[in-house]
Formats: structure tokens, C-alpha cells, sequence
């Protein structure tokens, strides 16, 4: 397997998994079994369902044998878990895109539940080595290569808890078909009734006074743009080969100083608008 490398391509999502683990006061069985991890004793690992078993060469001939498991959620749980997600946008873009939503812990605490291990008693681990400590430095290494099939798939954090990506996926996109088929039938229904009350011509115009404290303008609060919800942008290599400085990630940082900049100029704009309309 690949040498593990403490510094390159952690998600945060990965590197949370490595903070919980260490905060268990396993930092120094943990310091062993991170050489471990970066010199390539992990000779394989990979799931039984919602089990990891893993193989670790040590100082015997025979690589040891390790298996991983969390406590999985109950269907009902996970259930749950997923309507909660469904009902955000953001979130179901993110996990439908491949990436972990920030703030996806809160869901799971809204729910009763950990998505990553509370104590230390919430993982099950053994090793065929001689050693009785657990950790042990081969269950170690398997966390630490686990924290990097976590930066490579975060459903692998799902699939250890009793849900694989197909599941969760398909199961997303299912509750957002059926709540964007409700909605579209209840505009329907409402224009229906309405149709013959609403002049369109003059439907979005309005020639009242409103009121100014009504009306609060603020800048957003939420930092994420329609740029992180899209990620990264696939330029072609004609495009890239235009100058030999650009590259996919200077664009997408220029774009966010365009975002931001029209962002600050529209809220400037509608609080002079509203301030002008107060006065007037």
C-alpha cells in the first residue's frame, strides 16, 4: 500500500477521525503506529461490510491480522439521518458531489447520534499480535491509513457505521426527487386556484411605499458560494496551456475575488437604495 504520508491531501473530515482518535490519550501508542503508517507495514486493508480487516507486517515472518469495526446504526437511525439531509440542499450537493458538508456532525447530534466515535469504547478492535495493549502499533497504522481512505471516500466514515455510498446515495436522491416532486405539484395546485386572480402582466410590480423597518439588509452570514458547491472547475488543457502561470485553482481564486467583490458592491447598493427610499 501507499506509504503513509501525515501531511498530504487530508480532508478535514480525515483529519477530525485522527484528532478523536488522539484525544482518547493514546498519543504515544499513536506516535509508533504513525511510523508504522508511513513506512508501509500496511500491507492491505479493506471492508467486510461494516468491518475493516486489515494485514500488518511486523517483526514476525507472517503479516499480523487486524479487524476494525464501529457500532453501526439501526436502520431506523439511519433513517433519520438521511430525511435530515435530504431536507438540505447543500448538504445532499456536497455528499451527491463526493465531499463532507462541514457541518454534517450536527445532524447526527440533532439525531441522538456520533458519526465519529465518542469513546474509545465505540471501537472494536483485535489483532493477532502478542501484543495486549490496544492499540497496539499495527491497529495504529490501520487507523492512520483509514484516516486516508476517509480523505480518498467519505463514505467510507458511513460504511463504518452500517451504510455504503450506494445506500446513502441512492436513498438522497430519492427523498429530494419526492420533495421536489411535492413542491412542484403544490405550485401547481396554488396557480391552478389562483390563475384567475393574478394579473401576470403586473405581477412583480408593487408602486406602494414599503415600509423601512420591514426591511433589514445584511450580508450573508454563510460563507459558502455557488463556487464551493461546484468545486473545482475541469479547465481544458488547451485552456490551462494558454500561459504557462495559470492553472485550475488560480482561476477558481480569481473568480472567488469577482464573487466577493460584486457580493460587497450589491449589498453597498441595496442599503443606499434603502436608505435613499427612507429619506424620500
Amino acid at each position: 500500500m501507499t506509504n503513509y504520508d501525515a501531511q498530504s491531501g487530508r480532508e478535514w473530515w480525515a483529519q477530525r477521525w485522527v484528532d478523536v482518535l488522539e484525544s482518547f490519550g493514546w498519543v504515544r501508542r499513536l506516535a509508533r503506529a504513525r511510523n508504522y503508517a508511513r513506512e508501509g507495514h500496511v500491507l492491505s486493508l479493506e471492508f467486510r461490510g461494516a468491518k475493516v480487516v486489515a494485514r500488518v507486517q511486523g517483526t514476525a515472518p507472517e503479516p499480523y491480522r487486524v479487524s476494525l469495526s464501529l457500532d453501526p446504526f439501526t436502520d431506523e437511525q439511519w433513517q433519520y439521518v438521511i430525511e435530515s439531509l435530504s431536507q438540505r440542499a447543500i448538504f445532499s450537493a456536497k455528499l451527491l458531489s463526493g465531499e463532507m458538508p462541514t457541518n454534517i456532525e450536527q445532524v447526527f447530534t440533532n439525531n441522538g447520534l456520533s458519526l465519529f466515535p465518542f469513546t474509545k469504547f465505540d471501537i472494536h478492535s483485535k489483532c493477532s499480535c502478542p501484543d495486549q495493549a490496544n492499540p497496539c502499533k499495527h491497529i495504529g497504522a490501520v487507523y492512520y491509513v483509514l484516516g486516508d481512505r476517509f480523505s480518498e471516500d467519505p463514505f467510507v466514515l458511513f460504511q463504518l457505521r452500517g451504510r455504503t455510498k450506494e445506500q446513502v446515495i441512492g436513498e438522497l436522491r430519492r427523498l429530494r426527487s419526492a420533495h421536489t416532486e411535492s413542491q412542484d405539484a403544490a405550485a401547481t395546485k396554488a396557480i391552478a386556484q389562483d390563475s384567475g386572480a393574478i394579473d401576470l402582466a403586473n405581477f412583480w410590480r408593487y408602486d406602494q411605499q414599503i415600509d423601512p423597518s420591514l426591511v433589514v439588509i445584511a450580508p450573508s452570514t454563510n460563507t459558502e458560494t455557488v463556487l464551493d458547491i461546484l468545486g473545482p472547475m475541469p479547465l481544458h488543457s488547451d485552456v490551462v496551456g494558454t500561459a504557462s502561470t495559470l492553472s485550475p485553482q488560480m482561476v477558481m481564486d480569481y473568480l472567488r475575488t469577482i464573487y466577493g467583490v460584486a457580493n460587497q458592491a450589491a449589498v453597498i447598493s441595496a442599503m443606499t437604495a434603502g436608505a435613499n427610499s427612507s429619506s424620500s
